[in-house]
Order: C-alpha cells, then sequence, then structure tokens
C-alpha cells in the first residue's frame, strides 16, 4: 500500500512538472506552428518573406531580446522584440560550468540546435562554449533559449514567447538559411551606458564586444565573426591564404575600406559622447560625495554638540552636588525639632474642653454672650508658663467670679 502511495506521489509530480513546462496544451504540433498572422503581415509589408533569414539580439540589462529578418536589399530590420522573462547570474560572460551565468558574446545557431522536444517547452541551444570561450578554458553545457520562465544561466523565454521565437528560427532555415546569429550583450553599447559601466572587470571584453555591435549599427547586416589571438575580429578578410585561429596569432587581414571609413567616424563622436558621459558621471558623483562629506559634517557636529551638552551637563551635577548634600543633611537635621515644634504650637493653641461631669455648675454659670473679647487674656512671654499649665476655662471661671 504505501508503495502504491509513493508510485502516486511521483506520478503527481511528474505531470505538475510538465503542466509547469508546457501551458499551451491546445497548440498541437508547436514545433510547426505557424508565426502570428499580425507579424506575418507585418513582414509583408517591410518587403520580407516568413522565409527570409534572420538574426537576434539579446540585452541582459535592458531584459530584451530582439528578433530581425532580411529586407530584399540586404539589410536587416527589427521585427519584434520579447521581454526576457529571467536570465541568470549577473553582467559579464560566463566562466565556468556550474557558475550559473548567461552567456555573452556572438553564436551560431545550426538547425540541429533546435528542440523541439524540449523538456522546456521549446528551446535552441547557443552553442556556448564557442571558439572564442574555449580559448579562454571556458565550460559549460545546455545553455539555451528557451520556454517555461526558468533559468539556471539561460535566456528563459514564456512558452508564448519561444513558440514565436522558434517560430522564427524554423522559417529561416527553410528558406535555406545555414545558421542565425545570437549577439548576446550585457546592454546596449552605447557611449552613456559603456561610461556608466567604464569600471566593470568585464569593461574591456565589452570594449571588444563593441567593434561587433558597431558594425551592425552601421551596416545593418551580422558581422562575419572570426576568433584568432584569442579575440573576436569582424569583417575581417585573411590574407594570403592564412587562416583564424583561436589561440594562434592574426594573420595578415584587412577590412573593406568604406567599413573603416564609417567606423572611424562612428567611432569619433563615441569617444566625444563617451567624454561627456563620463564627465556628466563624474559631477554628478562629485556632488552626492560632497552632499555625503557635508551629511557626514553635520552629523559630527551635532554628535559633538551632544557631547559637549553632556559634558557640560555632568559638570553642573558635580559643582550643586555639595550645596544639595548640605540642604539634605540640614534638612533632615531639622526635622525632629520642626516635628516637635509643630506638637508644641498645636498643644499651646489647643483649647481644652471642660469636663462637663465634674464643672457642670461653672459651665452653667458662664454664658458665652457675657464673655468680652477684652475680658480674655492674651497670651505673653511673662504668663505663658502659667498658660501652658492652666486651662483657659479657669482663668474663665475666676474672672466670672471676681465680678459676681
Amino acid at each position: 500500500m504505501a508503495f502504491l502511495d509513493t508510485k502516486w506521489v511521483v506520478l503527481a509530480g511528474c505531470l505538475a512538472l510538465a503542466g509547469c513546462n508546457d501551458t499551451l496544451t491546445s497548440v498541437a504540433n508547436k514545433a510547426e506552428h505557424p508565426l502570428p498572422k499580425k507579424l506575418v503581415s507585418q513582414m509583408k509589408a517591410q518587403g520580407m518573406s516568413t522565409r527570409s533569414p534572420i538574426m537576434m539580439r539579446i540585452f541582459k540589462e535592458e531584459g530584451t531580446l530582439e528578433v530581425w529578418k532580411q529586407k530584399p536589399n540586404g539589410r536587416y530590420e527589427i521585427v519584434t522584440n520579447y521581454a526576457i522573462c529571467k536570465w541568470s547570474g549577473t553582467l559579464g560572460p560566463k566562466f565556468k560550468e556550474g557558475d550559473r551565468q548567461a552567456p555573452e558574446g556572438f553564436y551560431r545557431i545550426h538547425p540541429h540546435q533546435m528542440n523541439p522536444n524540449s523538456s522546456y517547452y521549446l528551446s535552441f541551444n547557443m552553442g556556448f562554449p564557442n571558439r572564442y570561450d574555449r580559448s579562454h578554458g571556458r565550460t559549460g553545457s545546455n545553455l539555451m533559449v528557451h520556454g517555461a520562465c526558468s533559468s539556471a544561466g539561460c535566456y528563459s523565454m514564456t512558452d508564448e514567447q519561444v513558440l514565436e521565437i522558434f517560430g522564427f528560427a524554423r522559417d529561416a532555415f527553410k528558406g535555406g538559411q545555414k545558421y542565425f546569429q545570437v549577439q548576446a550583450y550585457p546592454f546596449r553599447l552605447t557611449a552613456e551606458n559603456m561610461a556608466r559601466h567604464r569600471d566593470h572587470k568585464s569593461f574591456k571584453f565589452w570594449n571588444m564586444l563593441k567593434e561587433g555591435y558597431d558594425h551592425f549599427e552601421i551596416t545593418k547586416q551580422p558581422p562575419k565573426v572570426e576568433v584568432c589571438g584569442r579575440q573576436y575580429v569582424f569583417n575581417q578578410i585573411a590574407e594570403d591564404n592564412g587562416r583564424f585561429r583561436a589561440s594562434a596569432a592574426c594573420p595578415q587581414m584587412s577590412q573593406p575600406q568604406s567599413l573603416q571609413f564609417a567606423h572611424a567616424n562612428f567611432q569619433k563622436k563615441y569617444e566625444k559622447d563617451f567624454a561627456e558621459a563620463v564627465a556628466k558621471l563624474d559631477k554628478t558623483a562629485a556632488k552626492e560625495q560632497q552632499a555625503e562629506v557635508a551629511k557626514i559634517a553635520a552629523q559630527a557636529r551635532a554628535a559633538e554638540r551632544a557631547e559637549i551638552a553632556e559634558k557640560r551637563n555632568e559638570q553642573l551635577t558635580q559643582a550643586f552636588s555639595p550645596v544639595a548634600s548640605i540642604f539634605s543633611r540640614k534638612q533632615n537635621s531639622d526635622a525632629p525639632r520642626n516635628t516637635g515644634l509643630a506638637a508644641n504650637l498645636y498643644k499651646t493653641n489647643q483649647v481644652t474642653q471642660p469636663d462637663p461631669t465634674t464643672h457642670s455648675e461653672a459651665n452653667t454659670s458662664i454664658a458665652p454672650q457675657e464673655i468680652n473679647a477684652a475680658d480674655v487674656p492674651v497670651p505673653t512671654a511673662a504668663n505663658a508658663t502659667i498658660e501652658e499649665k492652666t486651662p483657659r476655662w479657669k482663668f474663665w471661671k475666676r474672672k466670672s467670679n471676681s465680678d459676681g
């Protein structure tokens, strides 16, 4: 019974995984699913056919995959772009197996790299490591552009997106294209972006990729990519039957003069824009640094004022401590005397009431209305002792008798 339970749990997990990776269950034959009519109409409006050659560009920071197609004049025009669902790692190239880093560079995709039976809906292998990667000892395998929106070193799209991307590649191969190029960049290699990342450890590598990026921006055609001297070279022609070997020195080579002239002008403008961007960034950084310094200085002054105030309070406390101690001792020593004095005053001023049982006749013979205020004796120093010993009602009694 336990065995059956385990089997059903495993089966349920497999079905759940399959549902995650293949959400477009309505597509009967996903590998041959036609491109949407809207995209086909758009291509026709630009003079393109569904089977004309393609190329793709990937930008990590922007999170974008672009699809370009060739027009009748040989130049390429962008058809559409897709927001990358996930890519793993950080900006910079892939170095070794397991670093979970998505690759950067120039890659060729041949028909055999297409995988219609991918466990990630549909996919194609980017061909990492290429000749440049291998010349630097970089390792890795199965680096894909695929669906299922899950990445471990790949560029992952949604199933709906990869269905169209796969269709673009499939139709181009059917039109006779032998391979298409994927250019994978950290970001658009503009002067502003390069200036912003000028201190990155991969800046030199990106500056090398930039020549191929620039050639495409100038010609709108995928550059011819070779590797020699462990470097990418673009649109170069080997002379004297020379060959491009990835780890060997580059042969004698040349570029078309028109491209050299166009790229020189392009580079001149880039360098001007780069210098301006660096100056702007440095100015902004200087302002931010000044603001940070001012903030730290203000905090230091506030802390200093708080410390001075605390020391002043301590000094005042120490200065007044003896005086406070004297008053405290004085108050404590006077407390019994003050208490006795208060008791004597209370005793002196207290009127002793006569005993009604013993002196009833005397009490009845003295009417309150017969007592004159002038007849009431006023205590003085001379008779203070007598008053303390003799109750006042007895004085009143003697006075009354004498008046009778």
